[in-house]
């Protein structure tokens, strides 16, 4: 077995850091670098896997820090974008010719556009109170406490006091 160049095994490393199976790995470098390899030697790169426990503290650097930043960023993945996912399902619709599946486009680009995919989370007082009085969120927070607030956090105050 030919010992990999340091840039084929960070390829490899970042590959399965994105959750790149091993054989879609071992594919990408033959494709990539022109090397054949198998997919359990890819796999052996991998410090999640039993057989990628004596990896380098530096590969298992480089994979850390890959997936931290992959599952930071779920926004660059196209398909979780709204637009996006629309775009496609009309490109769906506008080659369709059965009934039913032009039913069920629109009716999953409705349902999108609605927030029917979306997991919702419901503001709560403390112990888990409702914050509804009168029939409005009554939200009482200071500038440091709003500053520290997340984006998520600043749009569920927003949608529970219904835009005040």
């Amino acid at each position: 077995m030919a010992q990999l160049k340091k840039e084929i095994k960070l390829f490899i490393v970042r590959e399965l850091a994105v959750f790149n199976t091993p054989s879609e790995v071992a594919a990408a470098v033959k494709q990539e670098f022109k090397v054949e390899i198998t997919r359990q030697r890819c796999e052996s790169y991998d410090p999640t896997k039993r057989v990628g426990h004596n990896l380098s503290d530096e590969l298992k650097t480089e994979f850390e820090a890959t997936r931290k930043a992959f599952l930071a960023a779920p926004q660059d993945i196209p398909i979780s974008n709204l637009s996006y996912r629309q775009a496609r399902r009309q490109k769906v619709l506008e080659g369709a010719k059965a009934p039913m599946i032009i039913l069920d486009v629109l009716d999953r680009a409705a349902k999108d556009m609605g927030g029917v995919f979306t997991n919702r989370q419901e503001v709560t007082g403390a112990g888990g109170s409702s914050l509804l009085a009168d029939g409005a969120a009554q939200i009482t927070l200071s500038p440091e406490q709003i500053k520290n607030l997340s984006a998520q956090d600043l749009a569920k105050i927003y949608f529970a006091t219904g835009g005040k």
